[in-house]
């Protein structure tokens, strides 16, 4: 039989994991502040791309839907990060939609009422057509699903990187507070034994060591250091 001091220090490590991961994942939230301060500064989102803030809003949603107890009880620290990851989406998107051109308003503008018109689909099918146990399995998927495609996007970014042999659109910090989430959300599901957190943040753990030693090699082998993050239309 596990003993009580057993099962709460268990407890206690899963919760300061996920805290963590609430902490590390903020850093990433704030990391696009300065582009969008350059682009209210100029009042125009000159070549950036809204589509990776689109993207991060419906993956925030869903992981949001996920962690709550309607479909996984016990899990409430996935909820809490989404949720402060979809308002700094929704912050970012606005104020582009706001200095974008016309033609890009009226796209972004389309976009979000696609992600919102999804996300309420996700909430109607899950709770309305399925039971608990397929709730959870059905919400589960999506949510992993847009981790391990968020998670992969980098790729291109890497791909850039060892191409120009420059570290100047992978900046330290992004690529570190990705590493430490992701590693931090690992352990989480792996204490909580929920592979639909676990198994895309293993991959992100993965994917971030990657990004660190690239910008390790490159940055010593070129000397200079990375600029600010600006989205593009390839990120």
């Amino acid at each position: 039989m596990i003993s009580p001091g057993l099962i709460s220090t268990y407890s206690a490590c899963s919760d300061a994991a996920g805290i963590a991961g609430n902490l590390f994942a903020f850093l990433l939230f704030v990391s696009p502040i300065p582009t969008f301060r350059r682009i209210i500064r100029n009042q125009s989102t000159e070549q950036f791309s809204g589509l990776p803030y689109i993207y991060a809003l419906l993956s925030c949603l869903i992981c949001l839907w996920y962690g709550m107890p309607l479909v996984c009880p016990g899990i409430i620290l996935v909820a809490t990060v989404n949720s402060i990851g979809a308002v700094f989406q929704l912050i970012y998107i606005t104020i582009f939609i706001i200095y974008a051109e016309n033609t890009k308003k009226m796209m972004m503008s389309g976009f979000l009422l696609v992600v919102f018109g999804l996300f309420a689909i996700v909430v109607f099918v899950s709770m309305r057509l399925l039971d608990p146990p397929m709730r959870q399995i059905f919400v589960g998927y999506l949510s992993g699903a847009t981790l391990i495609s968020m998670f992969a996007s980098p790729l291109l970014i890497i791909k850039l990187v060892i191409r120009t042999q420059s570290v100047e659109y992978m900046p330290l910090y992004l690529s570190l507070s990705t590493f430490l989430m992701s590693i931090s959300f690992f352990a989480y599901g792996m204490l909580e034994c929920d592979p639909f957190i676990y198994v895309p943040n293993g991959i992100g753990t993965v994917l971030g060591a990657v990004q660190l030693a690239l910008y390790s090699y490159y940055s010593k082998k070129s000397g200079e250091d990375s600029r600010e993050p600006l989205i593009v239309s390839y990120a």
